[in-house]
């Protein structure tokens, strides 16, 4: 069988196989080979990373896609110079997601706009970039959740898929009032990832201010316990870095 041939038939097994990077490269590598005489094993080697390196940033655009954040800001994103206090190197250190290996809480306290929720975001999209299972949500949206499904007998369902998450993400705890019950329902949800998960909170209030959110001294406490006993808690204050960022816009 002729060289062009079997040529032809490469071209077609390659399409077939659905292998469009490798497809694509095919005459740069077979140039690569026959000029600088490589081995076999070397060709096929830099023909497949084609299509492995493509494959593999799908799979991150995938990830970071289904973890529902609400916006795709890195830490390259935050500008540190507008909340001095906050200390870069520790939410760097943070973003190699050692404290995800360990089952490690992050709780970021502070008011409304301090950069709270870009933080968290920008920590999230780190580890949904390692295909880490990465989800975000607002608190209000979770317990909505959670009150649906418990309603229509399907809570167990639901708690068992947030669960499964390597990173949570419950964002503005204490913004909106929770009502009688709501507090059980968050505790689930702590207590089954405590010491086996990870999750990022953030929140506008104080812990011992839970109480009279969550409506419930016990379940509170409890909550707060499990949070904090494995966490690294990040305190922000001053100017709100939002409106900051708005104004810049309406500049």
């Amino acid at each position: 069988m002729s060289t062009k041939t079997n040529y032809k038939r490469l071209q077609e097994n390659l399409e077939y196989l659905k292998l469009k990077q490798c497809l694509l490269h095919l005459d740069e590598t077979i140039e690569l080979a026959t000029t600088q005489h490589i081995s076999h094993i070397e060709w096929l080697l830099q023909l497949t990373d084609y299509e492995v390196d493509v494959k593999r940033e799908n799979v991150i655009h995938h990830m970071v896609k289904v973890s529902n954040f609400p916006h795709l800001k890195t830490l390259k994103d935050f500008d540190f110079t507008f909340q001095p206090q906050i200390n870069e190197l520790q939410i760097k250190n943070l973003a190699s997601l050692h404290f995800m290996d360990q089952a490690e809480n992050i709780i970021f306290i502070g008011s409304s706009g301090v950069g709270k929720t870009n933080l968290a975001t920008s920590l999230g999209i780190e580890s949904a970039q390692s295909r880490r299972s990465t989800y975000f949500i607002k608190c209000h949206a979770l317990i909505q959740n959670l009150r649906k499904t418990r309603d229509e007998g399907r809570l167990e369902v639901r708690l068992k898929h947030y669960t499964r998450y390597q990173l949570l993400i419950i964002d503005e705890i204490g913004y909106l009032p929770l009502q009688e019950g709501d507090a059980n329902l968050l505790f689930q949800i702590i207590d089954r990832r405590y010491e086996q998960k990870s999750t990022i909170v953030t929140t506008n209030i104080n812990f011992d201010e839970w109480t009279s959110i969550l409506q419930d001294e016990r379940v509170a406490s409890a909550i707060v316990d499990r949070l904090l006993h494995h966490a690294h808690v990040i305190s922000i204050s001053g100017d709100s870095y939002s409106l900051r960022h708005h104004m810049q816009m309406m500049e």
